[in-house]
């Protein structure tokens, strides 16, 4: 592990080209300052020296003051210059990095491709495509709705159960006729909660009962 981190810190030559750079660039600045210090100092020279009425000496001290402007001017210039250079090497810098992840992006691009061809991609997008109109096929066979025959068939079959579960639950009365019987398993069960179903079973059975009674002349 030390080896791989002591890689990843190594310092480039290009870092090293910044490096010194920005080291010059911090001797100028401090240059500059001394040089801001002397100026001062020989414009307050000039002054004192004016004061005196030693003109001659005064005009020196503007001289020497000229003189370290002209310094420092150039001083700030060549810093100028530091900076912009600095700032191209680390902008390339950048740019370089930012080709190679491109680079190495594009390569990981063409190795999925050749892993994921184009024949694959159709053939997947139709079989899904398959799989969905299967599924919809089945959900549409089992939404559609009982027919009419169909219904009447369930029905039936309900009241067939609800009748035998009745009958289970009547006790046994020796002597009563089928009327007694069925007239117990309604009044069960409208006990039960079922009175629509026992009306309309009860209007079918005065329908029949009507229908064979003999007709009076």
């Amino acid at each position: 592990m030390g080896t791989t981190t002591s890689k990843a810190n190594k310092i480039t030559a290009h870092d090293r080209a910044i490096l010194d750079l920005k080291v010059q660039r911090d001797k100028l600045k401090q240059y500059n300052k001394r040089l801001d210090l002397v100026i001062a100092k020989e414009q307050e020279m000039a002054k004192t020296y004016l004061a005196k009425g030693d003109k001659k000496r005064a005009l020196l001290a503007l001289r020497r003051k000229k003189f370290q402007e002209g310094l420092l001017e150039k001083t700030q210039l060549q810093m100028t210059n530091l900076d912009e250079l600095t700032f191209s090497i680390e902008q390339a810098l950048v740019e370089k990095q930012v080709f190679e992840g491109l680079a190495a992006g594009n390569q990981v691009l063409k190795e999925l491709h050749k892993e994921m061809s184009l024949s694959d991609v159709e053939r997947l997008m139709d079989e899904t495509a398959e799989s969905i109109e299967y599924q919809n096929e089945i959900d549409e066979m089992l939404s559609t709705r009982l027919s009419v025959a169909e219904e009447e068939d369930i029905e039936r079959e309900l009241d067939e159960m609800v009748a035998t579960e009745t009958k289970a639950m009547l006790p046994a009365v020796p002597g009563a006729s089928r009327e007694e019987r069925e007239a117990a398993s309604w009044q069960t069960q409208e006990e039960q909660g079922q009175p629509d179903r026992i009306a309309v079973k009860k209007k079918a059975t005065k329908t029949t009962r009507a229908l064979n009674e003999p007709m009076l002349a």
